[in-house]
């Protein structure tokens, strides 16, 4: 198959010869009962988790590499991948009985690795990135002859994702919406255009963490860019950059875009499992997330909407994390930083000003003979009505109040390490890092730095994925600050100041 531009009519016949049924499954489209009646629409989701590799990416593969000569199949398939993509090849290649290489980062979770050796796949741990990984399997594809099978950005990827279309109107005819995550834009593509060409009436939204918007950065350019940076919570959409045929389809037919933050993608995966008992990992509920999003912005009322469970080889440990934030994405929590007299009795009229909500969470630490900081939990029935009904009343009653419910170093690291403030001033600055999960990580790290600095404060947290996030307080001077700066550079991990956040200054600092 030629790799020139298809027009619609094209992607619609090699989407409806695709071969992925040798090897992939039709897969259900299950109604969301408690969420419909929540939220007022006849929801359906797609389980695409319910394929043999859990997730759509063996549809992709397979239509390729199936479609490769017996001269290319012979000399063997390569691809980098950490994620769906490796497993959709490695079974793929089983099926077919083609030598297939994966490249995977050294950084990359035992469990995925061993995935991909269960179906069959050759692995080859190469670099700490995904990048890395990819230079290294082209690398390999020119030495040994193998074909490179992108994850995105090709024809028959793209088409071989987009019968999950057909397989959408085949199940429910009348659907009004229908919502697709968005990484590398191969299956929001592959949809689109299949819809477009037989029933252009139904909408199809895209839907894009917001921390790993490369869709939205390149509507807004007219071009795909490349983003600095990419959240990796929902690491199978964690893409830098969206791919050029995958773009150039998205833009002519998706019919909307929204982003999601982390907090809604962790309500959503809690909103499936109580639907389905399914377990999604955080990009297979990025859909629902942005369904849940565009139909309240939308005031959408009795649709028929439909999602994509886009994949579920999640890693256990990494529940933790969506179970802390779920009840946040929901806006069903608030979190409050509260100044109270520290004497006998405020708690108990704390309590009283609080009424009958329920405290999830209550931090404190004595510090001062005069006043106590309390980091709070409160669950909300009204959700941000009541939570603003909440601050008012504590405000009336002399309470100085910060709401912390949006501030994400204070729901990630500072509410476990209340009380900690210094027993003196100091000149210090406060720096957020993602470390990458590799033995080694942390030393680079101290040895980057150096022995220059003191280092004032730290806080580690990793939920079960392949980085972790680093809370770090250095005493500095202005004087410091270039020199420092061009350490961290020399250092590569992503890194913000955090030297501003209020609840730091809150809870943590002198």
């Amino acid at each position: 198959m030629s790799t020139e531009q298809l027009n619609g009519a094209e992607y619609l016949r090699h989407i409806i010869k695709a071969p992925v049924y040798e090897v992939a499954h039709v897969t259900p489209l299950q109604a969301m009962a408690r969420l419909s009646e929540r939220l007022g629409n006849h929801i359906q989701i797609k389980r695409e988790d319910r394929q043999p590799v859990h997730s759509f990416k063996l549809r992709g593969a397979y239509n390729m590499v199936s479609s490769l000569s017996a001269e290319q199949q012979a000399a063997g398939v390569i691809t980098a991948s950490a994620g769906n993509h490796a497993q959709g090849m490695a079974l793929s290649g089983k099926k077919l009985n083609i030598l297939t290489t994966i490249v995977m980062p050294k950084t990359t979770p035992d469990i995925k690795v061993s995935a991909v050796r269960s179906f069959g796949g050759n692995v080859v741990l190469h670099g700490n990135n995904f990048d890395e990984a990819k230079a290294e399997a082209e690398r390999l594809a020119q030495q040994h002859n193998y074909t490179f099978v992108p994850p995105f950005d090709h024809p028959l990827v793209i088409a071989g994702q987009g019968t999950i279309g057909l397989e959408l109107l085949q199940q429910n005819s009348h659907l009004d919406y229908i919502f697709v995550p968005v990484g590398g834009g191969g299956l929001a593509a592959g949809i689109a255009v299949l819809i477009k060409q037989l029933m252009p009436e139904i909408k199809v939204i895209a839907v894009e963490p917001e921390d790993s918007s490369c869709l939205k950065a390149a509507l807004d350019a007219g071009e795909p860019v490349t983003l600095e940076q990419v959240s990796l919570f929902a690491e199978g959409v964690a893409v830098k950059r969206i791919g050029n045929e995958t773009f150039r389809l998205c833009q002519e037919y998706l019919d909307g875009h929204i982003s999601v933050s982390s907090d809604e993608i962790c309500a959503s995966v809690k909103d499936i499992f109580e639907d389905t008992r399914a377990i999604a990992e955080p990009s297979g509920a990025v859909a629902l997330a942005g369904l849940k999003k565009f139909a309240a912005q939308h005031q959408l009322a009795d649709k028929n909407l439909a999602t994509i469970l886009s994949g579920a080889n999640t890693n256990f440990h990494g529940l933790r994390y969506v179970s802390e934030r779920c009840e946040l994405g929901e806006k069903r929590e608030g979190l409050l930083a509260v100044t109270i007299p520290e004497q006998p009795g405020a708690f108990f009229n704390f309590c009283e000003v609080i009424g009958g909500r329920a405290v999830t969470e209550f931090n404190y630490r004595y510090s001062d003979d005069q006043l106590a900081n309390i980091f709070v939990g409160v669950r909300l029935m009204g959700g941000q009505e009541e939570l603003a009904g909440i601050i008012t009343d504590l405000q009336a009653a002399g309470y100085p109040v910060q709401d912390l419910s949006d501030d994400e170093m204070a729901k990630l690291h500072v509410r476990y390490m209340i009380g900690g403030k210094p027993s003196k001033p100091l000149q210090e600055r406060l720096y957020s890092f993602e470390f990458p999960e590799y033995p080694g990580a942390l030393l680079k790290f101290l040895t980057t730095l150096g022995t220059h600095w003191n280092i004032s404060l730290f806080n580690y947290r990793n939920h079960g994925a392949d980085y972790g996030r680093v809370l770090c307080g250095i005493e500095l001077n202005e004087d410091d600050l270039s020199r420092f700066s061009s350490h961290l550079s020399e250092l590569g991990y992503h890194y913000h100041d955090e030297t501003d956040n209020p609840s730091y200054r809150f809870f943590l600092s002198k």
